[in-house]
């Protein structure tokens, strides 16, 4: 019994490994949180593999559904809408579900867009901490009041809708000469990278109409200067 973690593309389908697609086609069922881009996939692939649903409002009953399959002895494999699964989406809950009932887990890396932009960003990439999605109200000022004193590279993701309401805030709230970088649409036909101040960041935003998923890329607090 198996549980396998398999890392989908983020944009463009021809990032997917050779074993993702391999560990895809042999497992029992694969447990997508949306099913919608997952049969894109299958059919890209000619994956025939049983489909089910497990996503952020899935209950408590459809893990313990899916841990019932495997404690049976069927393989399961766990996808998200795009990237590695666990990493800003619900599927940890299922992965931390099984590590208690003692499922082995089997990572099968691939994309990741955290690290994907973090790698062309040019910042420091030797430490870095990843905040996933922000907090939208609660939490939210004291958050960027701690970054001040940030030295590592941070990490997160914003929606387009949000994305300028966010940087302007971190303009706000750090020097406003913070190097940042922004990815947008990582692997896709309009992928596109931004890299300069936080000022300049919000200047940039403001010039066009933002689209896509961002990935922020900010840099970390430099004593030196």
């Amino acid at each position: 019994m198996s549980l396998f973690i398999v890392a989908t593309p983020i944009g463009n389908l021809r990032d997917i490994t050779f074993r993702a697609i391999e560990i895809l086609q042999s497992v029992d069922l694969v447990a997508a949180e949306d099913t919608r881009t997952a049969k894109k996939l299958f059919t890209k692939f000619d994956i025939h593999t049983p489909l089910t649903s497990f996503h952020a409002h899935s209950t408590d009953r459809s893990a313990e559904k899916l841990i019932e399959k495997m404690k049976s002895g069927k393989s399961v494999a766990l996808i998200s809408e795009a990237g590695t699964p666990g990493i800003s989406d619900p599927g940890f809950k299922l992965i931390q579900k099984a590590i208690e009932v003692g499922i082995k887990i089997v990572p099968i890396p691939g994309a990741c867009a955290a690290i994907a932009a973090l790698s062309a960003s040019g910042l420091r990439m030797d430490k870095f901490i990843f905040l996933g999605f922000l907090p939208r109200k609660k939490g939210r000022k004291k958050l960027f009041t701690s970054l001040r004193e940030e030295t590592r590279t941070i990490v997160f993701y914003e929606s387009p809708h949000r994305i300028l309401k966010t940087i302007s805030e971190l303009a706000e709230a750090l020097n406003p000469k913070r190097k940042i970088v922004l990815a947008r649409e990582l692997t896709k036909i309009h992928e596109e990278f931004f890299r300069g101040s936080l000022d300049e960041a919000v200047d940039f935003l403001n010039s066009k109409k933002a689209r896509g998923e961002f990935t922020v890329v900010l840099g970390g607090l430099d004593k030196k200067a």
